[in-house]
């Protein structure tokens, strides 16, 4: 299955799962990661980086179990 694009977050900051290449070959995502703050209307980026399907679906799941919870879109 094609990976779709998801959201979680622990209050504080937020991560974004964004499809990338996707082809029978190779199979990435792009990781987003913001920084909620109280002050400002919008998160703050903070890193953009290419991960893997098989790293995307191992941190998703680190995430959940730490109680990060998935969100609407942040941005």
């Amino acid at each position: 299955l094609s990976p779709q694009q998801g959201w979680l977050s622990d209050g504080r900051h937020a991560l974004q799962f964004l499809p990338g290449r996707y082809d029978r070959w190779s199979q990435t995502l792009e990781l987003i990661v913001g920084e909620l703050l109280s002050d400002q209307p919008v998160p703050l980026l903070k890193r953009r980086q290419q991960i893997s399907r098989d790293q995307a679906i191992k941190l998703w799941a680190e995430k959940r179990r730490e109680g990060w919870q998935p969100c609407p879109p942040q941005w």
